[in-house]
């Protein structure tokens, strides 16, 4: 009688492995996880380059190439190279790598919670509410979700100045 042991102990190692994942098509990318949880894709800007999930414990890590800084809504956003939290249904924790500028100094956004058709990013002390559909597009680093206006508007300056 085959023993069911072996299966079994295969099927262990493997859910207990994390998920890591490049370019592979197989794997679903870090933005439908995100979505997966209740977040819009927006949350991280265009770029990842390969990502890690443990899906028991819901711990994460996001990869880019360089750190990327952009601007929304008047806030000034920095996304370092690595990103590092815990996900589980509508709350991101115990972020580190994404900071927004307040005044003069950068200040770590620590967690960020959905509710309802609201987001919630916490720095700790403070925190500020966003609709979530301000993220349903990825923000692109250097010009955040103003890069095609940003374009338009530089070559009709160029066409009406000449």
């Amino acid at each position: 009688m085959p023993s069911i042991a072996l299966p079994f102990c295969i099927f262990l190692i493997y859910a207990a492995t994390p998920l890591v994942a490049g370019n592979s098509s197989q794997s679903p990318t870090a933005y439908e996880i995100l979505q997966e949880y209740d977040f819009p894709v927006g949350l991280l800007p265009k770029g990842v380059t390969r990502y890690e999930f443990n899906k028991t414990t819901g711990n994460f890590a996001v990869y880019f190439n360089k750190s990327c800084t952009f601007s929304i809504s008047g806030y000034s956003l920095k996304y370092m190279s690595k990103i590092t939290g815990k996900i589980s249904k509508d709350k991101l924790a115990n972020l580190k790598g994404v900071q927004v500028k307040v005044l003069f100094f950068w200040i770590n956004i620590i967690e960020v919670t959905r509710d309802g058709d609201q987001l919630d990013f916490s720095v700790g002390i403070a925190s500020a509410d966003f609709r979530v559909d301000n993220f349903y597009e990825s923000p692109q680093c250097g010009c955040g979700f103003d890069c095609v206006n940003s374009g338009e508007f530089n070559l009709k300056q160029l066409i009406s100045s000449n």
